[in-house]
Parts: C-alpha cells; structure tokens; sequence
C-alpha cells in the first residue's frame, strides 16, 4: 500500500511518525531530565544512535566513500542539533512536557523564515495564515491561557531556553536539504550524529565523566533508549525522508502534532490530562496542520 503513494504522500506519513516519536520524547524526558545532565544524555544518545544506524546502513545502502566528501557539513548540520536537544532537557527541567511540546510549535514558522533564507521557498497565503493560527496556538498553551501574561510575554526559564533550541532545529530542515548531496537517509543521518556527538564530547566531556552511571535510575535508561532507537534513529531518517519530498513548511508543519501526541503520552503515563483551557490552544495547531499540508490548487491566470 504505501509503495502505491505518490513521494508527497510518503513524505507526510513519514511525518506524521515522526510526531508522534516526538512527542514520546517530551514525556519521557520531562519525568529522566533532573537524574542525568543533559550534554551527557545527549552525549550517550548519539553515541548509541550512531552504532545502530551504522549497522543499518551497511545492511543495507552501505556507506559510500562519497558520504565523507565535505565532513564541514555533518559538523554544521551536528551542532544544530547538539544544542536543540541538549537545551531541550535543559528546558525540561523546569518546563511541564506540554508546554515545551507548544514552543516547539512555533518551529514551522521558525523554518519557513529560514527556508526562504536559505532556498528561497515562498509561501502562499494560506500557509502564511496557518502559521500565525499554529503560532498563536503554541503561545496560548505556553501561557496557559493567561491574556494578561501573555501581554507581558514573560517566558519560564524552561520555555526560554528550549525556544533557543527550537531556533537551532529549525535551521536543520533547510539546511539539510541544501546540503545533501545525494546521500541515503541512512548514511546522511549518521554523518550528521557523528558531527554531533564530537560537538557534544568535546564540550561536555566534564559532565559525561562525572556521571555514575551505574546509580542512574531506571527511567533514564527507559527514557535514553527510547530518544536513541525511535526519537534519534528512525525520526532521523523520517525527517531527512521527508524533507527531501516535501518543501521545509510542510515538513516542519508535522510539529502542530506534537502537543496532542503529548497529551496522549501524558494520560499513557498516568499523569492525568490537561486543563480544558490548554486544550483550546492544541486545537488551533490541529487545525494550523490541517491548512499545511493540504495541496492547493494553482490560481488559472486571468484571459487577455
């Protein structure tokens, strides 16, 4: 069946997997991030990450000579994501799994602003408008709701520090694409995790080494080898899948997912569900999603 979808098509199934690993991330990471510092977590993650997709891809496309040519762009595409997840559990510290999961809502216009940078992708209206409702969707789950603290845009610290994050993940999906060099996802996806685990051991190989890892508790071995195997590995691949098929709005408009998808991680875990006043928030990025990635039809030009 999917071998029968048009690549777009792909393109978005392979997204809409990609939100919900995601998402999983959020919660789990929210309940390890205070037992482990995040640039050792991050550390193992990619270390982990880089072993697997390794054997994947010599099983299978095999690891061309060529995928080394211009190792620079494995250590810029790297330190993207080196600071969004380490920052990420940095925010988690502080920040509720929902709310970190709104700022990373705002990434898709993040994206869209370096896409056009970038690649100059435009965008039509309809996308301009599904944005702005995306946005101010993320904004009133960050503010809970809150009209008069939304005024003051007065960010927690958590919040604060991932969206410094969010700005580095958004950079990614363009960037890959401008990069690429024919590479399987695969081997492209690898290269990019090696650039990121040197970034991170030599930067935080302090933290790495003061670790005792072996009094870690049971919920940051769950939580590290969830983020390695599926919000690593396979999202990796995902998002490199898709963003070879699919311009960088659409492919990033998949995170308006991502606050719904934690809510239902949330009730999976027993932490309850949400007040209804955040629901109306998630609601607006649903719909910010629905807009996104519905096709448009191209305006007939006018006769004479």
């Amino acid at each position: 069946m999917i071998a029968g979808l048009s690549a777009p098509a792909r393109g978005h199934l392979a997204m809409l997997c990609f939100s919900a690993m995601i998402a999983g991330s959020f919660a789990l990471g929210s309940m390890a991030a205070n037992h482990i510092a995040p640039l050792a977590l991050t550390a193992a993650r990619f270390g982990l990450a880089i072993a697997i997709i390794a054997v994947l891809a010599g099983l299978t496309t095999g690891i061309p000579a060529r995928a080394f040519a211009a190792p620079w762009r494995y250590l810029l595409l790297g330190s993207c994501f080196a600071i969004y997840f380490v920052l990420m559990f940095e925010g988690l510290k502080t920040a509720p799994a929902i709310s970190t999961a709104a700022v990373f809502t705002l990434t898709p216009l993040m994206t869209a602003g370096f896409g056009w940078l970038l690649l100059r992708q435009a965008m039509t209206r309809r996308m301009v408008l599904a944005l702005a409702i995306g946005a101010a969707g993320a904004l009133w789950v960050i503010f809970r709701g809150d009209l008069q603290a939304l005024m003051r845009f007065q960010l927690g610290r958590g919040e604060t520090i991932f969206l410094i994050g969010c700005i580095a993940h958004a950079a990614y999906t363009p960037l890959a694409r401008k990069l690429s060099r024919g590479e399987s996802p695969a081997v492209f996806s690898m290269g990019m995790m090696c650039g990121a685990l040197v970034l991170v051991a030599g930067y935080g190989w302090r933290d790495i080494a003061a670790t005792d890892w072996g009094a870690l508790p049971g919920i940051v071995w769950v939580t590290l080898l969830y983020i390695t195997v599926f919000a690593s590995v396979v999202t990796f691949i995902l998002l490199q899948y898709a963003t070879l098929r699919l311009p960088s709005a659409k492919v990033m408009a998949y995170t308006y997912l991502t606050p719904s998808w934690v809510i239902l991680w949330e009730i999976a875990l027993g932490h309850g569900t949400p007040p209804g006043v955040i629901v109306v928030g998630v609601a607006l990025t649903a719909l910010a999603l629905v807009l996104l990635v519905k096709n448009e039809e191209p305006v007939p030009a006018r006769a004479g």
